[in-house]
């Protein structure tokens, strides 16, 4: 059975206590590796690590340039590894291998995009109101950054982190959800090939308490990342340590009667079924205009009739299990709740036929009278999607702003006024009109609300892992005047 050690200051270690996790494949159910899981004494010498390394050594005195070149080079070796890495992501979390795969080569671009933003941190000269006074501004590396990474997409959710800490000149401490992280240590491996020194990227697993407690509440930890929230939020107070939280959310689709119907259908399916439903951005609450309601439905049933279930490995699967059984148990709690609260299931709603053991949960369509129903309040991770129906355009609006989320949102038109007046009415981070699920390193990625304030991509990023810092010098050539009399 594989063992995965943590990478601490450029070493490979177990913990102290010897406490190690099981990780499980959900596609079986069975254990199929295990990991070294940190606690107090792995967590302070990591951030001593990366404290150590921010203030002196190679890293310390390295220029923007040359970490730019070290970036590249390791999104080189992303690129190449991509296979491996997506099939091991694969096997520990039952995410489709060709998504994964796909998803990791893509992620390369993140680190070249920040490894060309690495010099380009600038500062600036000010035209000071002061007589002989030269005053100017540099970006500074904020510091240690602890970086929580969930389990569902670890290599994109790293190098939107990763990237610009870097690029920054800051050192990190990765913490892999306990939940599936041996994409994490094979990345890792990665890391030290690619030639950072010891100690700028270290990566460890651990559970919330007290890993994750300690963690972000670390003196020396300068910049903490999402997971469970309130709680992070409350551990920083301990240190003052900037937040960046991308907390998930429960992304409305709009979809008018004028939309192309089979965009708008494929677009429901990819925010839906996509990543078996096993995404932040995932569109599970979909409103329908009342007159192509039912074919809009009809089409999704019959669309759903055709997934194809299996093994998150094999190529042709569509939808693959989900990542553990208590997720599982949640879903199907809350389909059968919803069945209660008056939806009308439509498809789905059970274990898929043939599937006894691992994760697995069929493609589910609810058809919801109104939004008070369990599965369009809560966020499912799952593939359940919830359909409502609207007349008027500032219904649906006013549908889609009924959530305590605000991260993604779809709108299907084809008239262009209205998609510019919906995108800007929609309260949500991201607005994807006649499309969904895009990403870019180019583009910020973040949400609104309940869905956390931080943004991750993006130019603005870089500076968010970095203190403004000012300089005044004296250009007279007379001394200091006596600060005892005033002029």
């Amino acid at each position: 059975m594989k063992h995965y050690q943590m990478y601490i200051d450029g070493e490979w270690c177990d913990a102290s206590d010897g406490a190690q996790l099981e990780s499980i494949n959900p596609a079986t159910g069975e254990v199929w590796a295990t990991a070294a899981i940190a606690g107090e004494t792995e967590v302070k010498r990591a951030v001593a690590a990366a404290k150590r390394t921010l203030n002196s050594g190679p890293w310390a005195s390295m220029n923007a340039t040359q970490r730019g070149k070290l970036l590249r080079r390791l999104g080189d070796l992303i690129a190449e590894n991509s296979k491996m890495l997506g099939e091991i992501e694969t096997i520990d979390s039952g995410k489709l291998a060709k998504e994964t795969r796909a998803q990791t080569g893509y992620v390369s671009d993140y680190y070249y995009y920040y490894a060309g933003l690495a010099d380009k941190i600038q500062g600036a000269t000010l035209p000071i109101d002061k007589p002989d006074m030269h005053v100017y501004t540099k970006r500074v590396p904020i510091g240690v950054v602890a970086a929580v990474v969930p389990w569902n997409a670890q290599m994109f959710l790293t190098a939107t982190k990763l990237g610009p800490a870097l690029a920054a000149g800051n050192t990190v401490v990765l913490k892999a959800s306990e939940m599936a992280p041996a994409p994490m240590f094979e990345f890792a491996r990665i890391v030290d090939e690619a030639g950072f020194p010891p100690g700028v990227v270290n990566v460890i697993t651990g559970y919330g308490e007290p890993c994750g407690r300690m963690l972000t509440s670390h003196p020396d930890v300068a910049r903490g990342g999402p997971e469970t929230a309130r709680h992070i939020v409350r551990n920083t107070a301990e240190n003052f340590a900037v937040v960046s939280l991308e907390l998930g959310g429960k992304s409305p689709i709009l979809v008018f009667d004028d939309a192309d119907l089979e965009g708008a259908v494929n677009g429901i399916i990819a925010g839906n079924f996509g990543a078996t439903g096993q995404s932040c951005v995932a569109g599970s609450r979909v409103f329908i205009q009342s007159s192509i309601r039912e074919q809009i439905l009809e089409k999704l049933v019959e669309r759903a009739g055709q997934i194809c279930i299996g093994d998150p490995l094999a190529d042709d699967t569509q939808v693959g299990p989900l990542c553990t059984r208590e997720l599982l148990d949640h879903i199907s709690e809350s389909v059968d709740d919803a069945v209660k609260e008056g939806a009308r299931l439509l498809f789905g709603g059970k274990r898929p036929e043939g599937f006894d053991t691992g994760w697995y949960y069929s493609p589910t369509i609810l058809d919801c009278p109104h939004q008070d129903i369990r599965t369009v309040r809560e966020e499912m991770f799952g593939p359940i999607l919830s359909a409502l129906s609207f007349d008027t355009e500032e219904e649906a609006i006013e549908m889609a702003n009924n959530s305590d989320f605000g991260l993604g949102s779809g709108v299907f038109t084809s008239n262009v006024a209205r998609a510019i007046r919906v995108s800007d009415a929609i309260h949500s981070g991201i607005v994807w009109v006649n499309t969904y699920r895009v990403i870019s390193p180019i583009a910020p990625f973040g949400g609104f609300k309940n869905s956390g304030p931080g943004r991750e991509s993006g130019i603005d990023t870089i500076y968010d892992y970095t203190r403004t810092k000012t300089v005044w010098i004296n250009t007279s050539t007379e001394p200091m005047a006596n600060p005892f009399i005033m002029r």
